[in-house]
């Protein structure tokens, strides 16, 4: 039997065909964290607890903030119970790949996280902006202004704050200091100049400090935006955490949330 060109074609389609219901066949079937949660009746939600407004560590060990309002959320969507764990920005993606189901708490989207864990669809649009002392905002209107070398600039490490000020700061002078609660204190006590953080927490800090101005937060230094860190390859967990958030944003659950913070 001599077989055509067209035919030779139109195998290759039914073998492509079979092959990927078998690849989606095998997809439906696999296990799923979403299953693993719901059995389990916990949610294990990583977080560093020291981001205000996303999340904070009380002194009474339990967590508050826009990103803790929103894990309930999730729990009550998903009929389990919320379960915080407390981790650092430098430890984050290794604890939640050890220790949680999801990591929240104002989590930036990278292309070096991305390589280790997947991502919710984005629920925020926040790039990184600067914080300074309202005398001194004039001074520090744009990059090329802070990156001077008399500009002493503080930032947190292990996280993307510290690898913005590394990527762009040639000239000016580094600080690092390892408490993300009381870093803002430092400029108000005229230890530091300047800090160059998410847009949403300088306009949080502002309002917790009248002494600091967030410089254009609306013209943000860099575009970044905020998820939840996930499960790599986990489809059906995904969408559910993704058809969770676009119904509590269509129903305006979701700007209530974030407005009793930022309002």
């Amino acid at each position: 039997m001599i077989f055509t060109q067209g035919d030779q074609m139109k195998k290759l389609i039914v073998t492509l065909a079979l092959t990927a219901a078998a690849a989606s066949a095998s997809a439906q079937n696999a296990p799923s964290r979403l299953d693993e949660v719901v059995k389990s009746g916990n949610l294990r939600v990583c977080m560093t607890g020291d981001y205000k407004p996303f999340t904070f560590f009380k002194s009474d060990n339990s967590f508050e903030g826009i990103d803790v309002d929103l894990a309930r959320s999730l729990a009550k969507a998903l009929g389990v119970e919320a379960r915080f764990v407390k981790t650092s920005w430098t430890n984050l993606t290794g604890d939640f790949l050890e220790k949680c189901d999801i990591a929240m708490g104002g989590v930036s989207v990278t292309l070096e996280r991305q390589k280790k864990v997947s991502f919710s669809a984005p629920h925020m649009v926040d790039g990184k902006a600067a914080i300074a002392r309202c005398a001194d905002a004039a001074k520090f209107q744009s990059l090329a202004a802070i990156d001077q070398p008399s500009t002493r600039a503080i930032v947190n490490p292990g996280g993307t704050n510290e690898r913005f000020a590394r990527a762009n700061y040639k000239q000016a002078q580094l600080i690092l200091h390892p408490d993300n609660v009381t870093i803002f204190d430092q400029i108000v006590q005229g230890k530091a100049d300047v800090m160059v953080t998410d847009a949403s927490e300088t306009l949080w800090q502002a309002k917790l400090h009248p002494q600091l101005c967030s410089i254009r937060p609306e013209q943000p230094l860099q575009f970044s935006e905020k998820a939840f860190m996930l499960p790599r390859g986990d489809v059906p967990f995904k969408e559910f955490v993704d058809t969770w958030m676009h119904q509590l944003k269509a129903t305006g659950d979701y700007d209530r949330v974030v407005n009793q913070w930022l309002k």
